[in-house]
């Protein structure tokens, strides 16, 4: 499948950028701790078109696509940013179409949008290699003369000179920090643009259209903020979990988790007319979510409680059998997972995401203090909890007691929510409580594993009986699921007295 092919063409590139005029000389990085020696690697000229939506949405969130020649790695490159001064550099070869699996990695962003060309940019490259004692490269400093040709927008063109110094893979960012320094000793300043097509676009014309930056004067302006971060981590790692990046599918659940929560926690802020439909899809698009990552949890702790096991209580082919269960249940789940981030209804969910922020549909209390109005939120999601706890703990251990449990645990998740977005505003307390809640729905998160874990368990026994094979191994290990969650429902009354004691009317 194509993400595969992303893990193979995908480089992590660090790198600083500076100034430079003509008249600039690199001082000796010989002096620089680990750099031994600096080698002339010559020239190279490049040329380079970047494309993006006629309304610069890449460009608006940092992000490069673009077709290169020159140099020895022709062809197409998409930068998506890690964090300041690191990329993901994912390679394509060179064509004369933007290739479909570097769209497909943008298509959150640009939506439908055709990819244009809107920058043209030729620069002669003189490159010098510092090396250490080994001959071993550590980093790359280059001496780029560009020239820009806006390709819209009526043309307009720019002309400038930068050094970049750029990580070798693998290497220590400390060495860019000892660059710098002995840089800005010699009078080399960064640069005020973060890549070139920035200093390209904002010289030759209109600039990407970026949203200003977060007031936090009002309640609303706090939430809308919250909103905007969650909307954007979404964005982002659509693109990791269609990299099939670690982590990337609970990231990106979490961020649904967290809007959704948002909607819920501050109906006095945001008209719920216009959020429960977004709720709504955002439910939906946590359920497809999860399909493939409460298995991978699953499978996990299994594996884990298998490998605890004694060899003498292994009885029967348990490991085989539950390779077969877990990819019966998961076959084809990445697949679909796919198919709906390129479906219609999940790109409509972030036109509506976009269009809430773009005019959100403010309530009175959204101009008011941020302080009273948070903090009513957070203690109106903490009695909620409290009430939803104490019905669970009411009831007989069993079925009815677990689900309630679980909708504590969820409730929880809602008040942790709250919380944090909270901080900004009422600060230390804001934070105690978030601490609080993240530790019951941690505890009731194990309890609820152990729930599935024994549905599933029951399921391994079941279907070892029906292939004449031993379910010694599943019952014992269910019985161990029944005893981890008993002793989760005995830690919980102290964990909640602390969590209590954390409130904001604590």
């Amino acid at each position: 499948m194509d993400y595969i092919r992303y893990m193979a063409d995908t480089k992590r590139e660090t790198e600083r950028k500076y100034e430079a005029t003509t008249d600039t000389r690199v001082p000796d990085l010989t002096r620089v701790r680990a750099v031994s020696r600096v080698a002339d690697a010559g020239t190279a000229d490049l040329d380079a078109v970047y494309y993006d939506t006629p309304d610069l949405r890449l460009a608006a969130h940092s992000i490069t696509l673009r077709r290169r020649t020159g140099g020895g790695d022709a062809g197409w490159h998409l930068k998506l940013p890690v964090t300041p001064g690191v990329r993901d550099e994912i390679h394509a070869p060179l064509g004369d179409e933007v290739p479909q699996t570097l769209a497909a990695l943008v298509r959150a962003r640009t939506r439908g949008r055709t990819l244009t060309p809107v920058v043209r940019l030729r620069s002669s490259r003189d490159v010098r290699h510092l090396l250490d004692g080994d001959g071993t490269l550590l980093a790359e400093l280059s001496t780029d003369t560009v020239h820009a040709e806006r390709l819209t927008d009526g043309g307009g063109t720019a002309h400038w000179t930068e050094i970049e110094v750029e990580l070798a893979d693998g290497g220590d960012p400390a060495l860019l920090d000892a660059v710098d320094k002995r840089l800005r000793k010699a009078g080399v300043h960064p640069a005020g643009s973060p890549s070139k097509l920035a200093r390209a676009l904002e010289e030759t014309g209109t600039p990407p259209r970026t949203a200003p930056p977060a007031a936090h004067d009002t309640a609303g302006d706090h939430v809308l903020a919250h909103l905007r971060a969650q909307v954007d981590a979404l964005l982002t790692h659509d693109a990791g979990l269609r990299r099939d990046q670690p982590d990337a599918v609970h990231r990106m659940r979490v961020a649904t988790r967290r809007l959704r929560s948002t909607f819920r926690s501050h109906r006095r802020v945001l008209d719920r007319e216009a959020t429960d439909p977004l709720a709504d899809e955002l439910r939906w698009l946590a359920t497809e979510l999860g399909v493939e990552r409460d298995q991978e949890v699953l499978d996990e702790r299994l594996r884990k409680a298998l490998d605890a096991v004694p060899r003498t209580l292994l009885l029967g082919p348990v490991h085989g059998r539950l390779r077969r269960w877990s990819t019966a249940r998961t076959a084809g789940s990445r697949g679909r997972l796919l198919e709906i981030l390129d479906g219609d209804r999940y790109l409509a969910l972030l036109d509506g995401l976009d269009a809430l922020l773009a005019d959100p549909p403010l309530r009175p209390a959204a101009a008011k203090a941020p302080e009273k109005i948070l903090a009513k939120a957070v203690t109106k999601d903490h009695a909620r909890v409290a009430a939803r706890l104490e019905r669970a703990l009411a009831l007989a251990p069993g079925h009815d007691r677990d689900v309630a449990l679980h909708e504590t645990r969820k409730a929880a998740k809602r008040a942790r929510y709250a919380a944090e977005l909270a901080v900004p505003a009422l600060g230390g307390p804001a934070r105690r409580c978030a601490k609080g809640m993240k530790a019951v729905q941690q505890l009731l998160g194990d309890h609820q594993d152990s729930v599935v874990a024994r549905e599933a368990l029951r399921d391994l026994g079941v279907q070892a009986n029906g292939a004449a094979e031993s379910s010694f191994t599943w019952g014992l290990l269910y019985a161990r699921e029944e005893a981890e969650a008993a002793a989760r429902e005995r830690e919980l009354p102290d964990v909640w007295a602390k969590a209590q004691a954390r409130s904001l009317g604590g």
